[in-house]
């Protein structure tokens, strides 16, 4: 019998496989690196947006929430109110407005103190004075507010005006009072229950003299919204 072998082939590897284990641990150590980098980075980025929150501000400020919605704010020795007013503007004065009648409104906060033994002592109050009109020809609402009466078709130089595309844009800022400032903390007492009223209603006298004349006593031109929330000055 003869035997055969035959010769085992033996194939020189290349260069690109002879480096490939030190590919691998090259690609290895930049991953490490890469990780470590972006390890060291968040929280870098993170501490950089933390100092864009006005922290102080907000620690400087205490705030009161009664219900309805309305919240009571301290500010450099100022008591702040903001709230929003819910209510229906009348058909009839709609109409009224659309044929160019300017339309006045007062709203008032009151600050009382209730006593049993004598009348209820007013320890803050705030008026603002809102006219608002509609320009027929630009078909804008025009809205002034002060803390005067604007007499007549004179606005005061104080007045703070503001035009709006639509009717229902004007009514949501009336109806939306922010950081109204309603007195000083310090005639405030310490401490004791108290009451906070808040109203709101047309001004009727300043309309025109022949148009008062047929609104006064109409259901259709009475708007007044009225509300008490009671709390403890303690709170504040």
């Amino acid at each position: 019998m003869m035997d055969s072998s035959t010769p085992c082939c033996l194939k020189k590897p290349s260069a690109s496989a002879a480096h490939q284990p030190h590919r691998r641990r090259l690609l290895v150590a930049l991953g490490y690196c890469s990780v470590g980098a972006l390890a060291a980075w968040t929280p870098m980025a993170q501490a950089e947006e933390a100092v864009d929150i006005p922290v102080t501000a907000l620690e400087a400020e205490t705030a009161l929430r009664l219900d309805g919605g309305v919240l009571l704010q301290q500010e450099s020795g100022d008591l702040l109110l903001s709230t929003d007013v819910q209510w229906q503007l009348p058909v009839a004065v709609e109409q009224a407005l659309r044929k160019g009648v300017a339309v006045h409104f007062i709203a008032d906060v009151r600050l009382l103190r209730k006593r049993w033994y004598w009348s209820d002592q007013l320890l803050l109050s705030a008026t603002r004075y809102y006219r608002l009109s509609y320009q027929v020809l630009t078909h804008r609402w025009r809205l002034h507010q002060g803390s005067h009466p604007f007499n007549g078709l004179g606005l005061r130089a104080e007045a703070l005006g503001s035009s709006y595309a639509s009717l229902e844009d004007a009514v949501q800022a009336l109806q939306h009072w922010v950081r109204w400032r309603i007195g000083a903390l310090p005639a405030l007492p310490a401490q004791g229950p108290v009451v906070l009223q808040l109203r709101f209603r047309i001004d009727l006298s300043q309309l025109p003299k022949p148009l008062q004349i047929g609104v006064f006593g109409r259901s259709d031109w009475n708007l007044l919204v009225q509300q008490e929330q009671p709390f403890a000055l303690e709170q504040l």
